[in-house]
């Protein structure tokens, strides 16, 4: 190593960005550090107004690459995502970036790598800001302002988690090409008069009007549209976090909308007026649907419904095959002979029953009469296939990552044909949504034997619950 080779190695680099979103400058610098062959942990990327904590104040002057550099290796995949992730506000993002870069030099193939720590986290800072820009484009609500000169100008007030105004510039000169508007946020304002576009200083939230006379129309309209057996409160504040919602008209209106929601749903209920093609889309909807629900003869008994129990967001999902007498009764799954049975294995495999959701594939209890008692009959394909639609509504409100299903009836509501038991289990199903199946055995089969085929058939029992606790851990880890 010569001593230029020497000095250069050893020497601390501070590289001061002009903006926080400059990606082009970022490269450009990049690119000739890979060239000087200057490794990550000598390189400090500061943004305007930061300080550099790990190096000196100026550091050392950045280095010109040797006229027979190597071109740098960067493939399309890695461009793609470093240009959104540089737009996050994780505040070590160019260094992440770098030093992903560097990696690349000496494995081409790590974007490859799905498990690798730095392409997932470049990976995650790219979906965060693509979301981001996402809702700039839904949730930028523009407010009419008169001008002096008597033209029609239109403000919208907006506060992005990452630094994307720059960047959405053009997605909103493109839509709004013939209107004269501004966009004003904490990081900066973009102007369009139709013609130029220009930038500006960080702009307060007072900046913005706070409303024009066109949002009582539009709030009417929001409220006429409001579908409350398509209500999915979860899903809504996902797409719709509530930090946007005092920038949005309508917003005002949710509450109210989403309070007398369950209400509505449960008169439409009652009125017959929710179809196999309304399926409502919360837990409690559902519990007061499958009450009233007469789509099959076992519907028609006198007995009750029995919904599911559990956690809303558990990453298990038990599914038996229907209530017995006892659930029927008390109007809860697994709580009979069969249930009590089930809960001394999954106490002995390590799974808890109070974190899983359980549920069953038919959620009446059919029978026959036998004088006073009432005795258990199983249900047909039909009516399994039938009231397969309200489990498949609890499975995609709860999302679980694993679903174990025990008995023929259970895995045929899952998968909509019968399969057989014995070639199933032990085994992860894939499913449409991405969740796993595990099939076996319902534990009131193993009521009915004895002796030596009942240790048989509770050693199977036994391994399938260990097989389905490890994946869990697997999943989760």
């Amino acid at each position: 190593m010569t001593a230029m080779q020497n000095v250069r190695a050893q020497a601390h680099y501070v590289v001061q960005l002009p903006r926080s979103d400059d990606f082009a400058f970022w490269r450009e610098r990049a690119r000739a550090l890979i060239q000087c062959d200057i490794p990550p942990e000598r390189i400090a990327w500061v943004e305007p107004g930061g300080t550099d904590d790990l190096f000196s104040s100026s550091g050392t002057r950045l280095p010109e690459p040797p006229a027979n550099a190597p071109p740098v290796r960067a493939g399309k995949r890695y461009l793609s995502l470093a240009k959104n992730a540089a737009l996050h506000s994780d505040p070590n993002r160019f260094s992440l970036l770098y030093r992903l870069l560097w990696r690349l030099q000496r494995n081409p193939r790590i974007m490859e790598d799905k498990a690798d720590v730095d392409v997932r986290r470049v990976e995650e800072l790219d979906k965060n800001v693509r979301r981001d820009s996402h809702k700039m484009h839904a949730f930028v609500r523009f407010r009419q302002v008169e001008e002096a000169d008597g033209v029609d100008h239109y403000v919208a007030w907006f506060e992005p988690e990452h630094h994307i105004l720059r960047a959405n510039a053009g997605f909103f000169m493109r839509r709004f090409a013939s209107m004269r508007w501004s966009i004003l946020t904490p990081q900066g304002t973009l102007h369009w008069d139709g013609e130029t576009m220009r930038e500006g200083p960080p702009a307060q939230k007072s900046d913005a009007p706070h409303g024009d006379p066109i949002e009582d129309l539009w709030r009417t309209y929001y409220a006429s549209i409001f579908n409350p057996a398509r209500l999915k409160v979860g899903a809504m504040l996902s797409e719709m976090p509530r930090k946007y919602w005092k920038n949005l008209p309508e917003a005002a209106l949710i509450p109210e909308l989403v309070a007398g929601a369950q209400k509505r749903e449960s008169e439409m209920v009652a009125a017959g007026e929710l179809s196999f093609e309304e399926r409502p889309e919360s837990l409690e909807a559902i519990g007061s649907a499958i009450e009233a629900c007469r789509k099959c003869p076992i519907g028609c008994l006198e007995n009750r419904a029995v919904m599911g129990e559990g956690p809303s967001d558990a990453l298990l999902m038990i599914v038996g095959e229907q209530p017995g007498d006892v659930e029927n009764q008390e109007g809860r799954p697994f709580v009979g002979p069969a249930g009590q049975l089930l809960d001394v294995h999954l106490e002995r495999s390590g799974i808890d029953r109070g974190r899983a959701y359980v549920t069953n594939a038919v959620k009446h209890f059919k029978f026959t009469m036998r004088g006073k008692r009432r005795l258990h009959q199983s249900p047909t394909a039909k009516e399994i296939d039938t009231c397969r639609w309200w489990m498949e509504g609890e499975r995609a409100l709860v999302k679980p990552k694993l679903v174990l299903a025990m008995g023929a009836s259970a895995a045929r509501g899952m998968l909509g044909k019968t399969v057989s038991i014995s070639k199933v289990r032990g085994a992860p199903i894939a499913l449409e949504d991405g969740s796993e199946l595990w099939i076996t055995a319902h534990p009131s089969y193993l009521l009915r034997l004895d002796g030596e085929a009942r240790e048989k058939q509770a050693a199977l029992f036994d391994a399938d619950l260990a097989a389905v606790r490890k994946r869990l851990g697997e999943l989760v880890g």
